[in-house]
């Protein structure tokens, strides 16, 4: 693991680092990541992270290969409702989304917007085209892919093995509604 690179939120309090290249690199078109950036991005001072086809593009990162350096008690969670198994989480400083996390997973998808654009990482893949309802917007320059494929799951099967098949807790205090 060479590489450590240090990104942050939009306003500078919130950092992180992330170590290593990251499991993979995506943009996910299902209707709950494009409903939770619409969301998001009516909270007071927030952008939009939604690419012009309505990708959210994200890094796969092993959970213990993402530290928070600064900012933590900025953090809060938002859920699309009471019982979602997701949690996006933001930096509540300049309401910029920081990662996503899924219920029971071993990684976190860190947003790209969080990277200079000079320095992002580039998508390897698209997933849950089908749920878009005209993708005819959507560019062909990576696999389109319909929903999550075998290759998908497998890299991050690979990555919980590496991992010793632990899944490290992030503690998120606060909450947020949009």
């Amino acid at each position: 693991m060479s590489k450590t690179t240090r990104i942050g939120c939009a306003c500078g309090q919130t950092r992180l680092e992330v170590l290593g290249a990251p499991i993979l690199v995506s943009e996910c078109l299902c209707n709950s990541c494009r409903a939770a950036a619409d969301r998001l991005a009516k909270l007071p001072g927030a952008s939009n992270i939604l690419t012009r086809y309505g990708a959210t593009p994200s890094a796969e990162y092993r959970k213990d290969r993402v530290r928070i350096l600064a900012g933590a008690g900025h953090l809060a969670e938002f859920r699309l409702s009471a019982g979602a198994g997701s949690r996006r989480v933001i930096a509540t400083c300049c309401n910029t989304p920081v990662f996503l996390e899924l219920k029971g997973a071993h990684w976190l998808s860190v947003y790209l917007h969080l990277w200079p654009e000079e320095t992002r990482p580039k998508a390897e893949m698209r997933t849950m085209v089908g749920d878009l309802p005209d993708a005819a917007d959507v560019p062909d320059d990576v696999p389109n892919l319909k929903s999550h494929t075998l290759s998908f799951y497998a890299k991050l099967l690979g990555a919980w093995i590496g991992m010793g098949f632990r899944n490290p807790k992030i503690d998120i205090a606060g909450k947020v509604d949009a």
